[in-house]
């Protein structure tokens, strides 16, 4: 749900540059807020060009107003608090009430005004990464602009000079700022309705966080030994699944701050990238993939056609990547007797519980765990457990919704005779060749 600040015609108000127009600058819009932690409908265009608006999952699009020729935003940047997943929250640093902040949505050749407000306890700027903009609207504190003090706003103006997708976070004490959840999207349609269309068009941002189990607070200052692996900070099964209808053509544009590589796969169909922050890519040069790896600090956007109808998983390829709350120092104990291996952990934490001796599948084990901390492996489908965890999602197809239901469809009803199925062991062990034996029959050696 959308609220409205309380309008700040007495803040201090300073340019990132040089600005045009800037009597016309001098009336801070409102900014809204959403405390919805779930996809909000797309944010349709009422006047200027059409196009295909974005969802965000688990977030929204900023809302604008127009000023003189000019589409007005109001960015707040402030502390907040995020629920990862129901039973996880943690304190971020987000913009408009959120972590991520809303995606910001505009049209190639569009003139913007984006206003900063600066409710942190240290001073910030905004960097709108991947965006050809003036070099003083660039947004490096102490390089391009003097850095945003706590209690000011900024103000950015420029001109959308291309389409595609971008990024936008802070330029200033980046590594704490970024670390502690501040960043979001921009997508800049195409003026020309025509060029490329889609019939739904998602949008997230991965971000990493090492969040102790029983804290609520993530641990700025680590580089590598992340813990909870986030799409627009939310982790399995709080990450929205992507509806869409059986036939649309899908845009996803991927968006990468975290510390690390993510190699993105989605089953159960083939897809071709089309654009990354640089620009669009040729179609003569668009190869057929099912798997594509986002760098750190980048953009990959993929087309794919929904032909095949079905829940179909869409995660990250890493598999530590769709783990919660994982230990990354946990000895492997397969083989290892559990009768012997309980008696010595129960003298040393007689609450504890020894697992791991045949594997590590978690469906049927429940373990005490501390206060605000989600299960390593985790999520419940129609046939028993999921077991995953942080960038997992589900891309659901269907033929029966409308153009613009973003809804949950449930389970998937599968066709008779469709899904894997048991069949009845034989009474002796099935005879195997051994090393050396004779080729199996119409086998050619």
């Amino acid at each position: 749900m959308f609220s409205r600040r309380g309008f700040l015609g007495t803040a201090a108000l300073a340019g990132a540059s040089a600005i045009n127009g800037r009597v016309q600058a001098a009336s801070i819009p409102e900014a809204p807020t959403m405390d919805k932690v779930v996809m909000q409908p797309p944010l349709h265009p009422t006047s200027g060009p059409d196009y295909r608006p974005v969802v965000t999952l688990n977030g929204w699009s900023l809302p604008f107003r127009m000023n003189g020729g000019w589409k007005e935003f109001h960015l707040v940047a402030e502390p907040v608090v995020r629920e990862f997943a129901e039973g996880m929250k943690v304190n971020l640093w987000g913009y408009n009430g959120q972590s991520p902040g809303p995606t910001i949505e505009a049209v190639e050749g569009d003139k913007v005004r984006i206003f900063v407000t600066n409710k942190l306890p240290e001073y910030t700027t905004v960097h709108w990464h991947g965006m050809i903009v003036p070099s003083g609207m660039d947004g490096v504190g102490g390089l391009t602009q003097p850095h945003i003090d706590p209690g000011k706003t900024f103000v950015y103006e420029f001109e959308m000079k291309k389409s595609g997708t971008f990024m936008y976070h802070p330029h200033s004490d980046e590594m704490v700022q970024m670390a502690m959840g501040m960043m979001g999207m921009v997508v800049v349609h195409p003026r020309d309705p025509n060029f490329r269309p889609v019939d739904r068009d998602f949008v997230f941002v991965m971000s990493t966080y090492r969040v102790d189990p029983g804290s609520y607070l993530p641990q700025v200052n680590e580089m590598t030994d992340f813990n909870m692996w986030t799409w627009n900070s939310r982790v399995f099964p709080g990450i929205d699944p992507l509806p869409v209808r059986l036939g649309d053509k899908v845009r996803v544009r991927i968006g990468n701050l975290s510390m690390t590589n993510h190699p993105i796969h989605l089953h159960g169909h083939s897809f071709a990238v089309t654009c990354t922050d640089g620009g669009w890519i040729p179609e003569s040069a668009q190869i057929p993939e099912t798997t594509t790896d986002v760098p750190v600090g980048a953009v990959r956007v993929f087309d794919v056609l929904a032909d095949n109808p079905g829940d179909w998983a869409f995660h990250c390829h890493k598999s530590h990547h769709t783990m919660n709350a994982m230990g990354h120092e946990v000895r492997t104990l397969i083989g290892v007797s559990r009768k012997d291996l309980a008696k010595a952990v129960s003298k040393l934490a007689p609450d504890g519980m020894a697992m791991g001796s045949t594997g590590m599948a978690m469906g049927n084990m429940e373990m005490p765990a501390p206060d605000n901390t989600l299960p390593m492996m985790t999520g419940t489908g129609q046939f028993g457990a999921i077991e995953m965890g942080g960038m997992f999602t589900v891309m659901k197809i269907r033929e029966d919704l409308s153009r613009d239901d973003y809804r949950d469809p449930g389970p998937y009803q599968f066709p008779q005779g469709t899904v894997a199925y048991e069949v009845a062991a034989p009474s002796a062990e099935p005879s195997r060749q051994g090393p050396g034996g004779a080729p199996m029959k119409n086998m050619k050696m």
